[in-house]
């Protein structure tokens, strides 16, 4: 009998710990939403799209592309926006995760290396001062890796 409590103990604390988790994940990825409205919305607009005009790029099926090149994990933290942001790196960190399981792409999302803090602040340390021109020269890295790839 006492064989039989202590798995089903031994279940029930598994089984808390597992859902305690599952929660846990959930909170943060709903604070990360909410840092998103709060911090970068206002220029990316609530669905990501950015400004028709250019100035503000899209997020959509791109933001998550550039954690496939090397300089491009950097560039998302060394962006002013979010270098500059009043997020502490831990908070950056889940906004930076979220927006890339959100705007994708897909396939990115679903198997990139999620930031961290201490990722975060060993980039943020050197915020971009060539936006452009350090964007331009991803965009172009990934074209041509996107040439490399198999079909």
């Amino acid at each position: 009998m006492r064989t039989i409590a202590a798995s089903a103990a031994s279940f029930a604390v598994l089984a808390f710990g597992a859902a305690a988790e599952s929660v846990a994940e959930s909170v943060v990825q709903s604070v990360a939403q909410i840092d998103y409205m709060l911090e970068c919305q206002g220029c990316h607009l609530p669905d990501g799209s950015g400004s028709s005009q250019g100035s503000v790029p899209s997020l959509l099926d791109s933001v998550g592309r550039f954690v496939t090149v090397p300089a491009g994990r950097s560039f998302l933290v060394r962006v002013p926006g979010s270098a500059q942001s009043a997020l502490d790196d831990t908070r950056l960190a889940a906004v930076l995760n979220w927006m890339i399981r959100k705007f994708g792409p897909a396939q990115v999302a679903a198997t990139f290396e999620p930031y961290t803090a201490e990722e975060v602040a060993q980039h943020r340390s050197h915020p971009l001062t060539h936006v452009a021109r350090v964007r331009s020269e991803l965009l172009r890295q990934l074209e041509e890796s996107a040439q490399t790839l198999p079909r």
